[in-house]
This record gives structure tokens, C-alpha cells and sequence, in this order.
């Protein structure tokens, strides 16, 4: 099966592609917020790139039990700056990890090209809208 979007393309019947994930919040309980601040996570995002990551997901809100969800404000300063370097500098696919349809449709516009959310659009209903729009 092959997916082709916009600049990229992916054919699942070639390989396993790797997802490479860069959490960008102060409670990840996968990295313990080592890449909260913006340097420490653009410099991860090239890192991952560079071992041979297919793409990079970026999350700006914990999903971890527990953890109290955050404004979309604050979710789009934790990844908007991130996406906006890193979009620029590195060749593979970027995924913005969110349910919010704010926070999608903002990362597609600065550099993301995909959209990773954990609720399959069921949280927000808009973000069917700005998948369909941006074909993602």
C-alpha cells in the first residue's frame, strides 16, 4: 500500500518505515522532558533525522495517565517554534501529535504534513475538517 501527499510519499509494501518521537513537554514519560525547551528539541528532531528516522513525531501535550491536559495556547508554543525550524532544515515528514484541530491546522501551516491524533478525530470535531482540507 502506497499514501502519497503532498511532497512525500510512503509505500508500506516496500518497508517499515520508522517513527522517530520528539515530546516536547516537561512530563513526557518516555524522555522525562528532556526536550522541552526549543534548542534541546530541534537539535533531537535533527538527531533522529540523521539515524535514519522515516518521520518525526512532534507532541506538545502529555498523554501519560494522570496528566492534566493543556490550552491550546500553550500547546502551540511548546511545538509551533520546533516545526518551523525543523521544517525547513530536514527532508522527511513531520507529524503533529494532537487532538486539537487549532494545533493541527497551525502546524500544517508552518511545515507539518501529517497529523498523529490519539483519539482517530473523535475529540475535536473540526479536525476532520482541516485534514480534509490540507489532505493529510
Amino acid at each position: 500500500m502506497k499514501l502519497a501527499w503532498g511532497k512525500f510519499s510512503l509505500n508500506f509494501s516496500k518497508k517499515t518505515y520508522i517513527m522517530g518521537i520528539l515530546n516536547v513537554t516537561p512530563d513526557s514519560f518516555a524522555d522525562g522532558g528532556l526536550y522541552f525547551d526549543k534548542q534541546s528539541a530541534i537539535q533531537k528532531a535533527y538527531k533522529l533525522a540523521e539515524e535514519g528516522a522515516d518521520i518525526i513525531d512532534i507532541g506538545g501535550e502529555s498523554t501519560r495517565p494522570g496528566a492534566d491536559p493543556i490550552s491550546v495556547e500553550e500547546e502551540l508554543r511548546r511545538t509551533i517554534p520546533v516545526i518551523e525550524v525543523i521544517s525547513k532544515n530536514i527532508k522527511i515528514p513531520i507529524s503533529i501529535d494532537t487532538y486539537k484541530s487549532e494545533v493541527a491546522k497551525r502546524a500544517l501551516e508552518v511545515g507539518a504534513s501529517m497529523v498523529n491524533d490519539i483519539s482517530g478525530l473523535r475529540f475535536d470535531p473540526k479536525m476532520s475538517e482541516v485534514v480534509s482540507e490540507y489532505k493529510v
